[in-house]
């Protein structure tokens, strides 16, 4: 009797862990969660997305739900806001002051941070090329390197190209960037 009571809850215990471990969040089906979050904000804002780069001449913009898939990067989606015509590049190597400002990408959408300075303070500045610190990610570098100038951008970026705590959390998020070269 002992025996099969014995049996009976190392039996239970077992179930309890097998439906635990079928029902938890692996980092791939929290992917696939991020994945269709992304599908589903584009398809709400009624987002185009441009398989290439738009070329537009100098002085107009991009139609305001026209984002670019960034090529070397999944689901990274990049809108041009406006640029400031300067007649030199940012390359690799300058450095930039960035204000952004970050939001959720669900049905009501939570502003994470906004203007992470007012015109008077402080900036963020990075290094263009590099993704060390803790705000600066691939995915504000690709956008950047988008620009090509200074400007501001809006993009769609997967956690994989977001900040250390979006990695970690697996959230993607919307970013608006306002970028200066430092000069």
């Amino acid at each position: 009797m002992k025996r099969t009571s014995i049996l009976t809850a190392f039996l239970a215990v077992m179930t309890a862990v097998v439906m635990t471990a079928c029902t938890s969040n692996t980092y791939s089906k929290l992917r696939d969660k991020e994945n269709r979050l992304i599908e589903s904000y584009i398809s709400r804002q009624g987002i185009r997305v441009l398989t290439s780069m738009p070329d537009i001449p100098q002085g107009e913009y991009w139609g305001e739900k026209d984002y670019a898939a960034l090529e070397e990067y999944d689901q990274l989606y990049f809108h041009l806001v406006s640029k400031v015509d300067t007649t030199r590049q940012i390359e690799a190597g300058d450095k930039v002051n960035i204000r952004f400002r970050k939001y959720s990408l669900d049905v009501y959408a939570d502003t994470i941070s906004y203007w992470t300075t007012d015109d008077g303070g402080d900036p963020i500045r990075l290094t263009v090329g590099s993704t060390t610190g803790t705000y600066n990610c691939t995915g504000w570098q690709a956008a950047i390197l988008a620009m090509k100038q200074e400007g501001e951008c809006k993009i769609i970026c997967p956690s994989v190209y977001g900040t250390s705590d979006d990695n970690s959390s697996v959230t993607p998020y919307c970013y608006d960037l306002k970028v200066t070269r430092v000069k």
